[in-house]
């Protein structure tokens, strides 16, 4: 089922832990998702994990 079809996912601090699950859910449900996280390695790993076209961004939210 594609559920989230046609809706955009952005979730900060998507690159581990539930970020990264809700991410991988949120994307076999049709979204297109974008994760934010502080660590380029850890990031770029979870938008190979995550599939189906994500992007990582990134940056910290605690800074601005």
């Amino acid at each position: 089922m594609e559920k989230l079809k046609n809706k955009v996912a952005v979730i900060t601090g998507g690159n581990s832990g539930m970020g990264l699950a809700t991410a991988k859910f949120f994307a076999t449900e049709g979204a297109k998702v974008a994760i934010t996280g502080r660590n380029e390695v850890t990031l770029k790993k979870a938008v190979s994990e995550i599939g189906h076209d994500a992007i990582g961004v990134k940056g910290d939210v605690l800074n601005l």
